[in-house]
């Protein structure tokens, strides 16, 4: 019995060992990824900035654009919402958090009488929310650890559709900001309307830079065209924006939960070896005393002693070198 118990436990341990290299390899991959994905979101900020910048210069040199995605609705009757979750899993409670600060923001529009719609990128997204019988719009998936412009761009045109056409009267994005490699905030923001005020001019620092642009440009066609034309782009560089800190954030959540998964995988290897060791133990131990045992009992019956005395120390080598 207690040699069964032992090569169970030598499976086990093989396996744990097993285990431990994979979760070991992906927490270095995750490590990796997290560093190109950090570079890309600092790659992509002085685009961002620079559209915000022109389309500030636009408005105070006269460009006054009745673009749809500035109108405020009069009633907002349904919400949609473009949750950005991850295509896999093994990253920790990444995705829970979102997909559920996601469902309660629902939860709280239902309160109040509003419908609602789910652009959703990432498969456990489209997963999560399928298994619940959401009413989902549109579904993208295959690009969440490395996403492209490109996959930004059709995003944000099935829900610029959805707005534009007056079907949502507003838009939000539920993503995951990423601040550092230890921390990453849920956060439910506002995406459309798209707020004037952050390219309206109304800080110094934008009054400055507005002056010196509205004295020193001329803009062909007019202004207001322009700004009607750059307004999608900037919809579409915050979009990209929040797709790459998703990225990143999940790059971290993985790597954290990696880390976990290998430092309990070798703490369960120890104390399994730990308990083999007993179980060795315990099993030399019985065999001993069964054979002393039963040269207790021959010498008793008056059996040769110094023959017997050779064959138990035979018989303890061999058990020893058996169990080595």
């Amino acid at each position: 019995m207690a040699s069964g118990q032992e090569r169970i436990l030598r499976r086990r341990i093989k396996s744990i060992e097993a285990t431990k290299k994979i979760t070991r390899a992906m927490e270095l991959i995750a490590a990796s990824r997290i560093v190109r994905a950090q570079t890309r979101v600092r790659a992509a900020r002085p685009y961002s900035e620079k559209v915000t910048a022109v389309i500030a210069n636009l408005a105070s040199a006269g460009g006054e654009a009745d673009h749809p995605l500035l109108r405020e609705p009069i009633d907002v009757a349904k919400v949609a919402y473009v949750v950005i979750a991850a295509d896999r899993g093994l990253c920790g409670g990444y995705n829970n958090n979102v997909l559920r600060a996601a469902e309660r923001a629902i939860a709280a529009d239902a309160a109040e009488g509003r419908d609602y719609e789910l652009v959703l990128s990432g498969r456990k997204a489209q997963g999560y929310f399928r298994f619940r019988d959401y009413r989902i719009a549109a579904g993208f998936e295959g690009f969440s650890d490395q996403p492209s412009y490109s996959d930004a761009q059709r995003i944000a045109g099935v829900a610029t559709a959805l707005f534009e056409s007056g079907e949502c009267g507003q838009v939000k994005l539920a993503y995951t900001q990423f601040h550092s490699m230890g921390v990453q905030e849920v956060s439910i923001a506002p995406f459309m309307p798209l707020d004037s005020g952050d390219f309206s001019g109304d800080d110094g620092a934008d009054e400055s830079h507005s002056a010196g642009a509205a004295g020193g440009y001329e803009f062909e066609p007019e202004p207001a065209v322009i700004l009607e034309r750059l307004l999608p782009r900037y919809a579409e560089a915050r979009l990209f924006a929040a797709l790459l800190e998703a990225s990143a954030s999940e790059h971290a959540a993985r790597q954290r939960a990696m880390k976990a998964a290998t430092d309990n995988a070798e703490d369960l290897k120890t104390n399994l070896t730990r308990v083999m060791n007993r179980a060795r133990q315990d099993a030399i131990t019985t065999e001993i005393m069964e054979i002393v045992g039963g040269a207790e009992a021959l010498s008793q019956t008056g059996g040769e002693v110094d023959l017997l005395s050779d064959t138990i120390e035979a018989r303890t080598a061999n058990l020893f070198r058996a169990r080595q």
